[in-house]
């Protein structure tokens, strides 16, 4: 065999095995990050989420190019208070960055854009009312992006239909976004659960034309939106009933 050729086989030889000592490390890296954030979940959300940084971190500083850590320090930044959300936007937003975070980044920022302001969310719902999100002016809206097939979605209802019967006749209304596809499946769901205000269904399940408007990649998302017509809360899960009536009372 020519020295060159020996030299080029030497090359690629250790190329293919490095290649695959390194995806090794990451898959064992990945798993052990997985794991002791895990570990976390009993301790409570802020050490669960803190345990996510950390780990997100760790894995984008020695894994630039994978998905994974972007990932784990946007769903942090999901969950964070405005300040720190922006930084940590900031951060994950390289040129290194994968397009799937790019365009879930685009997303927050249509989020953020839209906040303080009123919603143009215009359809007709799956039983065919006509709703206009900026009519309901002098009303307090939740916009709740969901699904039947999302098990945390189904967990909130009860706490959901807790607060419209409470405060319903108060000047409290709902509006549903269904991440569905199938609509006979939905149309039984809300009959049986005597959900009664309107829902949008388009049948285009993740790809659902208002949830790739405003970026919802996540599900269960409940926005509300004050008396004056414009959004205020997108993180309106915890304490929803104590936000709604402290909206009514404005």
């Amino acid at each position: 065999m020519k020295l060159h050729h020996l030299i080029s086989s030497l090359v690629l030889a250790f190329a293919l095995v490095s290649a695959t000592h390194a995806a090794g490390d990451f898959e064992t890296r990945k798993q052990d990050a997985i794991k002791a954030i895990q570990g976390k979940r009993s301790a409570g959300k802020d050490a669960f989420y803190a345990e996510l940084e950390v780990q997100g971190r760790t894995l984008l500083k020695d894994f630039p190019d994978k998905e994974d850590g972007y990932e784990m320090l946007f769903a942090v930044a999901q969950n964070a208070e405005p300040a720190k959300q922006s930084a940590l936007f900031k951060e994950i937003d390289t040129d290194k960055t994968p397009e799937r975070v790019k365009q879930a980044l685009a997303g927050i920022r249509a989020q953020l854009d839209a906040l303080g302001k009123p919603l143009p969310i215009k359809f007709a719902a799956l039983d065919g009312r006509p709703v206009d999100l900026t009519a309901m002016k002098g009303k307090v809206v939740l916009v709740d992006f969901w699904a039947t097939w999302c098990g945390p979605c189904v967990a909130e209802l009860p706490n959901v239909k807790a607060a419209y019967d409470k405060l319903h006749d108060k000047g409290f209304e709902i509006v549903g976004i269904s991440f569905d596809s199938e609509k006979e499946k939905l149309e039984s769901f809300v009959k049986d659960k005597a959900m009664t205000w309107p829902q949008f269904f388009d049948g285009k399940g993740w790809q659902n034309e208002i949830g790739q408007k405003y970026g919802i990649n996540s599900i269960p998302a409940m926005w509300l939106v004050d008396k004056k017509g414009n959004l205020v809360d997108m993180q309106a899960r915890d304490g929803l009933t104590a936000k709604i009536e402290k909206l009514l009372a404005e």
